[in-house]
């Protein structure tokens, strides 16, 4: 559980000091994590990709310095504690903070334990050998949902005892989706308190975002009694996307497999290139339809699906949110 926020003082001559307790005020080395030294730097005017090539005392003589002549008396630190004091943010002293482990427990709420003691829950696996899927795969590292950094943290469940066919594999076999959504979070400033939904596809695991009726996003700012407000409003919305039809998405679906928007090499590049890929992604893209669908992309379902799989293959959560969202585009287009 994280420690309450603390305070830094900033006077000149004297290095940044964090509170040890509410009533008593004493220095002591911190350890920055990545974000935190970014903040910290950006903070002080200075370039942290620069002072991250610097030997560790000439950094943080640079980063002396500017504390010591920053103009603002107070910034608002927060940092944890475990062998040694990490320090986690460095924002503005009116910053309000949601703890990560506030919107785990919201979802808990809503969801239970995420192993199927309600219909949401980490979602199962499909055996390739077999062509069947799982859904009650053992909960592992490999297998989580849950993400966390340094800087945010980020988890997704599915309902996938509740399939929804949406069409035909090559095989004759059909091509299931399973409703989801996830979250995010940021306790050092990155972003907003949010959810969303999304459909899943069982066959390769790509997130398909969509606009559902009542329910796209909810985002909620950093403040008191945030994550409880959150819970409010994300419980009755999961309730209705659960509940509503999916013939929308169905029909959305079919619609995205008619609309052929590339024959050659030529308009699928072209396609991409108009979309803000770069030469690099564009070909990627074309891979991972080739590698999943077994022929190269044709139609705009083909070219969302190699965008979501290439997703995938983003570190960052946040980052593979981007790259979906332009796939979303493409499918809010379909008409």
């Amino acid at each position: 559980m994280p420690n309450p926020p603390k305070w830094a003082k900033l006077k000149p001559g004297v290095s940044l000091t964090l509170d040890k307790s509410w009533g008593q005020r004493q220095q002591e080395p911190v350890a920055p994590t990545h974000w935190a030294f970014g903040q910290l730097a950006g903070i002080v005017g200075a370039p942290a990709s620069y002072l991250r090539q610097l030997p560790a005392p000439l950094a943080g003589i640079n980063l002396q310095y500017g504390l010591a002549n920053h103009r603002a008396e107070q910034v608002k630190t927060f940092e944890t504690e475990d062998s040694r004091t990490e320090l986690c943010a460095v924002t503005g002293p009116d910053y309000g903070r949601i703890h990560d482990h506030e919107l785990v427990e919201a979802v808990q709420r809503i969801a239970g334990n995420g192993t199927g003691d309600t219909r949401w829950k980490v979602p199962g696996v499909l055996d390739w050998s077999t062509g069947v899927y799982n859904p009650d795969v053992e909960i592992s590292r490999d297998t989580t949902t849950l993400y966390a950094s340094d800087r945010d943290v980020f988890l997704f469940l599915v309902d996938d005892r509740n399939p929804i066919e949406a069409g035909k594999l090559p095989d004759g076999s059909p091509d299931l989706y399973f409703r989801g959504f996830y979250c995010w979070n940021s306790e050092v400033g990155v972003k907003t308190l949010g959810m969303a939904s999304f459909y899943l596809r069982a066959v390769c695991q790509n997130r398909n975002l969509w606009g559902v009726e009542d329910f796209q996003e909810i985002k909620i700012r950093h403040s008191k009694y945030a994550a409880s407000r959150f819970a409010h409003e994300a419980a009755p919305a999961l309730t209705r996307f659960a509940n509503s039809s999916p013939q929308g998405f169905v029909n959305g679906i079919k619609a995205a497999r008619q609309q052929i928007v590339a024959r050659t090499d030529e308009d699928r590049d072209n396609f991409l290139r108009k979309r803000g890929f770069s030469k690099a992604e564009s070909g990627k893209i074309i891979e991972k339809v080739l590698m999943e669908e077994g022929r190269p992309p044709e139609s705009i379902f083909d070219f969302v699906q190699g965008i979501t799989r290439l997703a995938r293959d983003k570190t960052h959560q946040d980052a593979r949110l981007d790259m979906e969202g332009c796939a979303k585009k493409l499918l809010d287009r379909v008409g």
